[in-house]
């Protein structure tokens, strides 16, 4: 399955915040602990082994074991989960939303990276065990981002009145989305396999998180994938020092906050703003922030309140009611699991580089971090095509007026392109602002007004014979444009738009385990592959 690739910057599609992380760049250095290289992970494995405990580990191999207890469950993840309880055992964790049929590409990526690492960190540490996690978003509350996934230009949705975190969500309702999927999915034996995952998913189970449970087994167990819903009394538990200190003394505010000073100053683009409290309380129906006025603790748009004693009392009393936000979150995941990297895109990942300092008030490990892998896919014939189109694949990812200027001038039989003019031009004008000033200077503002003028109208002729080329060379044109639009659905990077029942329409049972094949964890790359 041939297999190339470009760096995350030649792609102009990842910020560059992110490519800065990626290059090492020393100002970012102070953001993170450990870059994640295969040698780096020794010393990350030696400082979680200090920080874990037993206690913790039988508390979450009993958590997971009853999360699994109405799964099918290969023996692989069986095997992973009871590993679990040995001091020798750490995860590899990457999370994401509960979106509907597992959202965009991207889904897939970002589990076969922590999949692989996982196995790439077994060979290179035989003497550890490693086991990829998969954590479920299930307290997200923004139901409008996860409710649909696209399928060939089509947004297949489930509409829903519920409230309240996410993976307590009822199926009722998607009996009719599945009437549209089947109708979409067609016929066929891949079509049919689509089909029964997603039937036995959404209406054979009671809830939103119990549904992508069983789907991403389905399409991972058989490489020992652990997935965990925290939204569990025992794990929460384990999480109420940290939620007591938030509460009591909003740690999180001030740590964070001063790390945005330090981006703002760097002139990085921050992705999250800490609040007072970062920490949801919830119920049935309800996700509501946690806030402090007049003395009292109060959750918003309800009754209920707290002096400081009830509060504390309350949380140790029902700490399942209490939801990190999107900065305590991996606070949480740190707590809870011996892990040592976390898998995320680049928003993800900009995010995390803000939450060092508070991890270490709180005195918790901050783990490596890796971005995700991302990939292009292409059926042979869409690389057959490009290849006689003559398309490079860094090509490809031009915007779409770029790419088609390109294309005119690389296919056009008249040199379009003036930039020896205008260079020529320009050294011309500089010959003569050198006479004016030895000369007579106020001729200075005449020459740069007459620099202008041409120059402009050099330019204007330059873009009316393009045009009129792009009228000439249409056909040619459009099969270009057409195949980039099959690649950038929207304009767009396809694992951010396409959902994978596409892919596995055409590829079937092979699409997985061949992109499990070629993407690397570490490789720092994007891929570009053909199946």
């Amino acid at each position: 399955m041939p297999t190339d690739c470009i760096p995350f910057r030649a792609t102009n599609y990842f910020s560059d915040f992110i490519c800065d992380y990626l290059d090492e760049k020393p100002e970012l250095k102070g953001l993170y602990h450990r870059f994640p290289t295969l040698e780096n992970f020794k010393k990350q494995i030696e400082e979680k082994a200090l920080s874990f405990t037993a206690e913790g580990r039988k508390i979450l191999v009993e958590a997971l074991k009853r999360q699994y207890t109405n799964l099918e469950t290969s023996e692989v993840t069986a095997a992973h989960i009871e590993s679990l309880t040995s001091d020798k055992t750490f995860t590899i964790t990457t999370g994401h939303q509960l979106n509907l049929f597992t959202g965009p590409l991207y889904f897939l990526y970002k589990i076969i990276s922590a999949i692989n690492l996982s196995e790439e960190l077994k060979r290179a540490y035989p003497e550890y065990n490693f086991v990829p996690i998969y954590w479920m978003a299930s307290e997200d509350h923004d139901f409008e981002e996860i409710n649909y996934f696209n399928f060939k230009g089509k947004k297949i949705r489930w509409n829903s009145q519920q409230k309240g975190a996410v993976g307590q969500f009822n199926t009722n309702g998607l009996h009719d989305v599945f009437e549209v999927v089947s109708a979409e999915f067609g016929t066929g034996k891949f079509a049919e396999q689509l089909k029964t995952w997603f039937k036995t998913a959404y209406l054979n189970h009671d809830n939103l998180a119990d549904a992508t449970r069983y789907l991403a087994n389905k399409l991972f167990g058989s490489y020992g994938l652990v997935i965990i819903d925290a939204d569990d009394s025992d794990l929460k538990r384990q999480f109420i020092p940290q939620m007591e200190k938030e509460l009591l003394e909003q740690t999180a505010f001030q740590e964070v906050s001063k790390t945005n000073e330090t981006l703002a100053e760097l002139g990085l683009k921050i992705q999250v703003n800490p609040r007072e409290i970062n920490l949801f309380y919830i119920g049935d129906n309800l996700r509501e922030r946690i806030v402090f006025e007049a003395d009292q603790f109060k959750v918003l748009e309800t009754d209920i309140s707290w002096n400081k004693d009830e509060l504390q009392k309350h949380l140790n009393d029902f700490p399942e009611r209490f939801s990190p936000n999107v900065i305590m979150r991996p606070l949480y995941q740190e707590v809870i699991l011996p892990n040592l990297c976390y898998i995320g895109g680049g928003g993800e990942m900009i995010y995390w580089l803000q939450l060092k300092s508070n991890f270490e008030t709180q005195g918790i490990p901050f783990p490596m971090l890796l971005l995700r892998n991302s990939a292009l896919i292409k059926t042979k014939k869409q690389a057959e095509k490009q290849g006689k189109l003559e398309i490079s694949n860094e090509d490809l990812f031009l915007d779409r007026n770029t790419f088609i200027n390109k294309r005119v001038r690389k296919i056009s039989n008249i040199d379009i392109d003036f930039s020896e003019q205008i260079k020529h031009l320009e050294q011309q004008f500089e010959d003569l602002h050198k006479l004016a000033e030895i000369t007579d200077k106020s001729f200075l503002g005449a020459v740069k007004a007459q620099e202008v003028k041409q120059l402009k109208g050099i330019k204007h002729l330059e873009k009316r014979l393009l045009k009129a080329q792009k009228r000439k060379l249409k056909d040619q044109i459009e099969r270009c444009t057409d195949l980039q639009g099959q690649l950038f659905p929207n304009g767009s990077l396809q694992e951010r738009n396409t959902n994978f029942s596409e892919l596995y329409l055409e590829f079937g049972d092979a699409l997985i385990p061949e992109l499990k094949e070629v993407l690397k964890p570490l490789s720092g790359q994007f891929s570009i592959v053909t199946i």
